[in-house]
C-alpha cells in the first residue's frame, strides 16, 4: 500500500497531478481544493494517498490531510459513492466541512457536490454520522508528510481535566473541535454549555450540539 507521496511536481492536469519521486513519476488523482492548493511546478510536493485497485486500473488519490485521506475511505464504503463522487464531495466542503455537516446531519450539504443525490447525501449522513467523532479527533498534515518541524499548541490543562471527570466525551468533543479550528476557549465553552444542557451526551451528539453553539448566529 502507498501511504504518502512526496516529491517534485511535475504537471497537474484537471483532476490529477504528476509527482517526481526521484525519477519515478506517479499520477496522483486530487480534488480541486487540494489541486488548487498545491505548490508550482517543479516544487516540492507530499500528499497522503490511498490506492484503489480495480481488475484492470490501480489509481492513487491524493490528500493534504489525514482526516481528508480517512474521509475519503469511509464515503468510499458507502453505497453509490465511488472514488468520483467522494472527491467531489471533498472538493465541495473540504474535511473540515463533510466533518461539519455528517456530526450535524446537514445532508443537503452533502447533496452540493456535483454528482450527488438528496437520497445518496441522506444515506451518507445515516452510514456515517457516528463515524464523525473518531475522524475529527485525528490529526496529521502535509507539513508532517514532509517531515517539517510541527509544533502543537494544546488547550490549557484546565480545560481538559474537568472534562474527563465529569464526562469523557467532553475531552473527545474538545479535541474533535480543536481539529475543525476552533479557538480552545471558544470550544471549551460551547461544549460546556452543551453538557451542561444535557449532562448524560454522548461524543457524537456532544459534538453536535457544541457545533450548533458555535454556528454564527443570523
Amino acid at each position: 500500500m502507498i501511504g504518502k507521496i512526496a516529491g517534485l511536481l511535475e504537471y497537474r492536469s484537471a483532476d490529477h497531478v504528476l509527482i517526481d519521486v526521484r525519477g519515478v513519476g506517479y499520477v496522483v488523482y486530487v480534488s480541486n481544493r487540494v489541486l488548487a492548493g498545491l505548490p508550482g511546478n517543479g516544487e516540492p510536493v507530499a500528499l497522503y494517498t490511498d490506492l484503489l485497485v480495480r481488475e484492470d486500473n490501480l489509481q492513487l488519490f491524493g490528500f493534504t490531510t489525514l482526516v481528508e485521506k480517512e474521509w475519503h475511505r469511509l464515503l468510499m464504503s458507502v453505497q453509490g459513492i465511488g472514488a468520483k463522487a467522494s472527491m467531489a464531495i471533498l472538493g465541495a466542503l473540504g474535511a473540515d466541512g463533510v466533518s461539519r455537516a455528517i456530526a450535524l446531519g446537514d445532508w443537503s450539504a452533502i447533496a452540493k457536490a456535483k454528482g450527488v443525490g438528496p437520497k445518496t447525501a441522506q444515506k451518507v449522513i445515516l452510514d456515517l454520522k457516528d463515524k464523525a467523532p473518531g475522524v475529527m479527533a485525528m490529526g496529521g498534515t502535509v507539513a508532517e508528510a514532509l517531515g517539517d518541524e510541527v509544533i502543537e499548541v494544546e488547550a490549557a490543562p484546565v480545560k481538559r481535566a474537568p472534562a474527563s471527570k465529569t464526562n469523557p466525551a467532553q475531552a473527545e468533543a474538545l479535541s474533535a473541535l480543536g481539529n475543525l479550528g476552533y479557538a480552545p476557549g471558544d470550544a471549551a465553552g460551547a461544549v460546556a454549555e452543551a453538557a451542561g444542557a444535557v449532562p448524560d451526551l454522548d461524543t457524537p451528539g456532544l459534538i453536535r450540539a457544541a457545533l450548533k453553539l458555535l454556528a454564527p448566529k443570523g
